[in-house]
């Protein structure tokens, strides 16, 4: 299984960027797919997530209100929407997939076992 993240860039604050996911291989499993984030120096912290069955999304507080997490079935694809972005969203953006759902655990990065290459966004002031 494979997980390609595209639509990374150089943007200035407030403006906004789209993020894709395509997974391809074996997909049809797939339970969850999340977005996470790295800056410089800092762990990979949760952004947002996507539950396969239901359509339910769950989002980090920091993100709430400006970033949307959606899917298209026919392409398999998972797309970040975000709006109003700031310098402190400034990071690494990954993909990740997993089999298996939690409400206890979907934002934790060890709960993800399929990850894509990491995408740049670059907010600047």
């Amino acid at each position: 299984v494979q997980l390609q993240a595209s639509g990374g860039g150089l943007v200035q604050e407030g403006a906004s960027l789209r993020l894709s996911c395509e997974a391809s291989g074996r997909t049809s499993g797939y339970y969850v797919l999340g977005w996470f984030r790295q800056a410089p120096g800092k762990e990979r912290t949760f952004v947002a997530a996507i539950k396969w069955s239901d359509n339910m999304t769950y989002y980090a507080d920091s993100v709430k209100g400006r970033f949307t997490i959606s899917r298209d079935n026919a392409k398999n694809t998972v797309t970040l929407q975000m709006s109003t972005l700031k310098p402190e969203d400034t990071a690494v953006y990954y993909c990740a997939a997993d089999l298996s759902f939690s409400r206890l655990t979907y934002s934790f990065r060890t709960a993800y076992k399929h990850w894509g290459q990491g995408t740049q966004v670059t907010v600047s002031s």
